[in-house]
């Protein structure tokens, strides 16, 4: 795969719910980044999965490669029970594949009116891209996470009970550490932000103060 040179690439992993989506999307504003969130391509498979009775690798192949972003914005991506099918199906090596050289091509080759990308998910930094200029893993408490998902989810007016939404991140964790193809894990080359206790905007700003370091070190600032 071509790569176009002298690009900043961002690379976040995150258990669910961690608030790597919203620094994601702080870092791609201020410093003009392509942004891609990996988590709701495997949440678009796994709508595929519950709506398609003719569900197949094909099929997936041939969306993924004219997906609009736009699409993955989509509000219905956001359903727990979809959320449980995507975590079923991000276990299957065929579709990260498929997944993986989508992922790959918007991190190296951004559109050209970015100066790079950032993207987010579970395998980021260990399997999409390895050589990233940065490397972010974000966490927090999962009593916290779990609370911040129950608000997002009365935000859409969905009743679903606080104890469940524990549960269910509970479960998501426990299946995307312990998946055989990508499993969520630090890298040691990777830095620990944990976002428990931090605002959002606390957190960008300490996020923004190791990527003004080196961005100003390497002149791209």
């Amino acid at each position: 795969m071509k790569k176009r040179k002298n690009i900043i690439t961002v690379a976040i992993d995150s258990p669910a719910a961690a608030g790597a989506g919203t620094q994601a999307k702080l870092i791609s504003k201020k410093y003009n980044l392509f942004y891609l969130d990996t988590g709701k391509i495997y949440r678009y498979i796994g709508k595929l999965k519950l709506t398609n009775k003719n569900f197949s690798y094909e099929l997936v192949k041939k969306k993924v490669s004219h997906i609009d972003i736009k699409t993955l914005r989509n509000k219905s991506l956001l359903t727990n029970e979809v959320a449980i099918s995507a975590s079923k199906i991000s276990k299957d090596k065929k579709i990260r594949d498929i997944v993986h050289k989508f992922q790959q091509n918007c991190a190296y080759n951004p559109p050209l009116k970015y100066r790079g990308s950032v993207l987010d998910g579970r395998d980021i930094i260990t399997v999409q891209v390895k050589d990233a200029m940065f490397k972010f893993y974000i966490t927090a408490r999962l009593e916290v996470r779990a609370k911040r998902r129950f608000y997002e989810y009365q935000k859409l007016k969905k009743r679903i009970p606080y104890k469940e939404v524990l549960k269910s991140l509970r479960n998501r964790d426990k299946s995307d550490k312990k998946r055989k193809y990508g499993p969520l894990k630090k890298t040691k080359d990777s830095i620990l932000i944990n976002t428990t206790k931090l605002s959002k905007k606390a957190c960008f700003q300490k996020i923004k103060a190791i990527m003004d370091k080196k961005l100003n070190i390497n002149g791209n600032l």
